[in-house]
């Protein structure tokens, strides 16, 4: 990833917010993981709901994970500064 931190969103498919973020980084051509976790069930929507929590303890969507950053919500400008953009 040619030293670019990791980008790991946690979303759901439904809400505004969340494709709000994949079209910023997908504009700004970075490379990110997604998951949709409302569209994933049994134990490994109970694997990837655990994994939230870990980072955000009232499991609300969308949480992102950059490098070691973690920002919970739509927080446009803590995102940007996260990104460098």
């Amino acid at each position: 990833m040619n030293g670019e931190r990791k980008i790991k969103l946690y979303s759901l498919s439904t809400c505004s917010h969340c494709r709000a973020i994949k079209k910023l980084l997908e504009d700004d051509a970075r490379m990110f993981e997604f998951v949709d976790v409302d569209l994933l069930q049994g134990k490994e929507r109970r694997v990837i709901l655990e994994e939230v929590r870990q980072l955000n303890r009232r499991c609300s969507f969308p949480t992102m994970l950059i490098g070691d950053t973690i920002i919970v919500g739509y927080r446009l400008n803590d995102i940007r500064e996260a990104l460098g953009i």
